[in-house]
C-alpha cells in the first residue's frame, strides 16, 4: 500500500471591498473563486447583500495555520490600517512577520 503524496495548498489572506466601502478580511486557497462565492451569496454571511464586491488586496502566506492567525490579526485592525495596506502592499511583509513571531503583539505602528 502506497500513500498518495499531495502537494501543499497555497493559502492567501485577502481583503474584499463592499459597495459601501467597508473592508472584509478572509482567507482562501483561491481568492478569485472565493470572491465569486461571496458575490453569489454563498460566502460569508457578513458580505451578503453588501455588493458590489471587489477583491482589493491579497497576499500568499506559508500555510493554513498562518493564514488563520494573520486573518485574525488583520480583522482586529482599523479600517485606516487596512486602507493603508491596500495602497502600500509592501508594508505587509514586515507586519505579517511580526504578527507570526509574536501572536499577541500589536503591529509595527505606521509612521
Amino acid at each position: 500500500m502506497t500513500l498518495a503524496t499531495t502537494t501543499p495548498s497555497r493559502w492567501f489572506v485577502y481583503l474584499v471591498r463592499t459597495g459601501a466601502g467597508a473592508l472584509y478580511a478572509g482567507i482562501s486557497t483561491d481568492p478569485e473563486r472565493r470572491l465569486r462565492q461571496h458575490q453569489s451569496g454563498k460566502g460569508a454571511r457578513a458580505l451578503r447583500g453588501k455588493g458590489p464586491l471587489s477583491l482589493v488586496w491579497q497576499q500568499e502566506v506559508p500555510g493554513k495555520r498562518e493564514a488563520l492567525r494573520l486573518e485574525y490579526r488583520l480583522k482586529q485592525q482599523s479600517k485606516a490600517f487596512k486602507e493603508r495596506l491596500v495602497h502600500e502592499p509592501a508594508l505587509w511583509h514586515g507586519w505579517s512577520l511580526s504578527w507570526l513571531a509574536t501572536p499577541h503583539s500589536d503591529p509595527v505602528s505606521p509612521p
